[in-house]
């Protein structure tokens, strides 16, 4: 990407929407203009300085007029941006704590987050964002482009597996973010990084992507006729582990900021949802035994089953109104299945084995579900080679006179008082 002015306008205003959540972003992160030419002037090569602004100027335009949905055009500046901004990030350069970088979350006009000079928080926030995006851009995919509002929502097979590509993807970057990042980041840092940027917080977008990525997998097998109860159970069972370990990640973090209680009910929600659908099937297949008591444990599925899908629907609604407020899509996948067969199947089979429910009382105890090994990880993701600009030595770095030096100084004061 060249350092050529933007094509997207300035100063438009910008339209209201509530935006539909089928995969949730919890914040985007963007960066504000931040002084690189000011730090690192007389310390790098000017060209390399120069690329270095100039890219994360780019950013910034397209992100701020945007709001982030540029996401190729941004995808593509971010990963040209790394190749440069790891040199910044080397021990042997010694240039990690000369840049002040500032981000904000999206959205939040006139707050400026997040001041912190060091180079591993911009690493961090660098690839938090490509997780974002990528994410966002599996949302996207999950919305029809010719959906206008009927309750009927009709996805391509091929579309829900590039979604779950995505969905992996972005949670290799977060994985690679608590991992390989957050490691380099000093103590006094750590504890000023935005709460979003917290390692559990981090933990919980990374597993929750993998979460709606087993999702989307139930879903296709559904509409499979060759997919098997037990094939069925397995992924509602693994869905349901997924949000319970991204609700206990959470559950553990300070989540009284921007995004945080919204984030929190999104993943009660779909927990809530996945713990129906694994007491649904797990009902299916008991219900298989020739025992009294295979059909007793499974009306006792059936009933749990609806019971929590109950919640489920007062979780969704919360959560849609929790600020920033958010439409839910229509139902789609498995649940749009499950929401008429749960209730359906439990009416039937309990009218069916009332009889038994009253002959077997201390036999109602709902059964355990059984435990899986998790199929769904994150993509491994690496660094892209450093810049061939950071070869030092081939470095020519000019010299600063005195009186360039007291006028920068002069400056530099009164940037800082004017800012004051």
């Amino acid at each position: 990407m060249g350092c050529t002015s933007s094509v997207y306008a300035l100063g438009r205003k910008k339209k209201v929407t509530i935006p539909e959540v089928v995969v949730y972003v919890p914040a985007i992160r963007i960066p504000l203009q931040s002084d690189l030419p000011r730090a690192l002037k007389g310390v790098i090569p000017k060209e390399l300085v120069d690329r270095l602004t100039c890219l994360r100027n780019q950013i910034v335009l397209v992100a701020e007029d945007t709001d982030g949905s540029a996401i190729t055009e941004l995808r593509r500046a971010l990963e040209e941006y790394l190749t440069l901004l790891i040199g910044l990030t080397k021990k042997e350069n010694g240039l990690e704590d000369l840049v002040e970088f500032k981000w904000k979350n999206l959205g939040d006009y006139g707050k400026q987050e997040a001041f912190v000079a060091n180079s591993w928080f911009e690493l961090l926030s660098v690839v938090h964002m490509m997780a974002m995006l990528t994410l966002s851009d599996a949302n996207s995919l999950m919305i029809p482009k010719d959906f206008s509002g009927l309750a009927v929502r009709v996805l391509s097979s091929d579309c829900k597996r590039e979604a779950v590509d995505l969905l992996l993807k972005a949670s290799g970057y977060l994985e690679f973010c608590i991992k390989n990042i957050i490691v380099h980041i000093p103590p006094d840092i750590k504890i000023m990084l935005p709460k979003d940027l917290q390692d559990g917080v981090l933990e919980a977008i990374s597993i929750q992507a993998l979460g709606q990525g087993t999702e989307i997998q139930l879903g296709l097998a559904v509409d499979c006729q060759k997919a098997t109860l037990s094939v069925k159970r397995r992924l509602a069972c693994e869905l349901l582990i997924y949000y319970s370990q991204a609700y206990q990640c959470l559950s553990g973090c300070d989540i009284n900021h921007g995004h945080g209680k919204k984030h929190l009910w999104f993943i009660k929600w779909k927990f809530l949802e996945a713990k129906a659908a694994a007491y649904y099937y797990h009902g299916l297949i008991l219900d298989k035994g020739n025992e009294p008591s295979c059909h007793v444990s499974a009306v006792c599925c059936f009933l749990a089953a609806e019971e929590i899908l109950a919640e489920s629907k007062k979780a969704c609604l919360t959560f849609s109104l929790a600020p920033p407020t958010t439409r839910s899509p229509p139902l789609w996948g498995a649940m749009k299945h499950l929401h008429q067969k749960i209730p359906e199947v439990a009416s039937r089979k309990s009218q069916m084995y009332g009889y038994l429910l009253e002959e077997e009382k201390a036999l109602q105890a709902l059964p355990e579900l059984p435990n899986f090994q998790l199929s769904l990880r994150p993509d491994n993701y690496e660094l892209p080679e450093i810049d061939q600009a950071w070869n030092t030595e081939k470095w020519e770095i000019e010299s600063q006179t005195l009186k360039e030096h007291l006028k920068d100084c002069e400056n530099n004061t009164r940037s800082d008082t004017e800012s004051e």
